[in-house]
């Protein structure tokens, strides 16, 4: 199976807090040399990570609170500097760069998207979706215009005069997704966008960040401590600890193969039904006439509905809705009972 080329590369990214800490890595510092670390007076938030971002992909970050997942996507766009590594976007080293380029970048080329959303107070819908166009010199019909499309796009549409103060916590959400996307950027950051919403209100929003990706196929790099969301959302995942990233993979991969104590803790309680993808499971081969259809991609949890009006298989069907194989009823019973 081939894969599409990174957009996003990151090597031997450190960041370290605390005085010379670059002259301790040189010096020969390591992640396992936690001890020598503390001894230098030094926090390690990010640790020696390799990670590659496909395009077109939604790349999660989990971990628990103070795991350096925060930090890491701030060093990704340099927002915080790290201590050392290279960054690859594009195959251009954005620690190489300099500030005035790195303003550019992140004007025209990337999108973020924070926990607490940030709108300015005094300014419209439109206006606040405006503002980074307007940063960018952008003349205010022409920047209007692409507010309005973006704003439609979220589902705001009518809302253009309102005040944030007029909204609510998931139509603000809105607001601020809306106006990262003003920019077309190439690579979205989303740093647990939707954490501060309530559960109903955060299962709408992971909806329509979902219904937004298959309209528009951006490369994105998701922040979250919600396993749960991340299974639901992602197409790799990343797990860190103490600034390391433990694992990366599939959902699948991270709950059925899971690579250390830490990462079965993690993964312990996720429904495998949840997680496991049809295509999975599956027989190769099969017939149009093999029943129901389901989606190579869709998880167990969506097929298992379509056998209850008696259907003992479904089809599986790929990208370009042929028949690929077979999902059978016992196979999906046999793995929903293992939990």
């Amino acid at each position: 199976m081939s894969f599409p080329d990174p957009k996003l590369v990151c090597r031997n990214v450190w960041k370290l807090f605390g005085a010379d800490a670059r002259s301790w890595l040189e010096a020969g510092g390591t992640a396992a040399d936690g001890e020598g670390m503390a001894a230098a007076g030094l926090v390690g938030a990010v640790r020696d990570v390799n990670l590659e971002v496909r395009e077109g992909e939604i790349f999660v970050i989990m971990g628990l609170s103070g795991s350096g997942k925060s930090t890491l996507v701030r060093c990704l766009s340099r927002l915080i500097e790290p201590t050392s590594g290279e960054i690859l976007f594009k195959g251009e080293n954005l620690l190489a760069a300099s500030s005035q380029r790195m303003i550019e970048i992140r004007r025209h080329l990337m999108g973020m998207v924070f926990q607490h959303f940030a709108l300015l107070p005094h300014l419209s819908v439109l206006d606040n979706v405006a503002f980074p166009l307007d940063i960018q010199g952008m003349g205010r019909a022409g920047r209007e215009a692409r507010a309005r499309e973006v704003i439609d796009l979220v589902g705001l549409a009518g809302r253009e005069d309102a005040f944030p103060r007029q909204l609510s916590g998931g139509q603000q959400q809105r607001v601020g997704i809306a106006r990262s996307l003003a920019v077309e950027p190439e690579i979205w950051f989303l740093d647990e966008p939707f954490s501060a919403l309530d559960p109903l209100i955060r299962r709408e929003m992971q909806d329509e960040f979902m219904r937004l990706q298959s309209v528009l196929r951006k490369t994105i790099v998701f922040i979250t401590h919600d396993f749960d969301e991340a299974i639901r959302l992602a197409d790799r995942i990343a797990i860190m600890k103490d600034g390391v990233i433990v694992q990366a993979g599939t959902p699948e991969e991270i709950v059925l193969k899971p690579a250390t104590d830490y990462v079965s803790e993690f993964t312990r309680n996720v429904t495998r039904a949840k997680v496991v993808r049809a295509e999975s499971l599956m027989t190769a081969g099969g017939s149009e006439d093999a029943g129901p259809k389901v989606d190579a991609r869709a998880t167990i949890a969506e097929a298992a509905p379509l056998f209850l009006d008696g259907a003992s298989q479904l089809g599986v069907t790929g990208a370009d809705g042929a028949v690929i194989g077979t999902l059978h009823r016992d196979a999906v019973v046999s793995l929903m009972l293992k939990g």
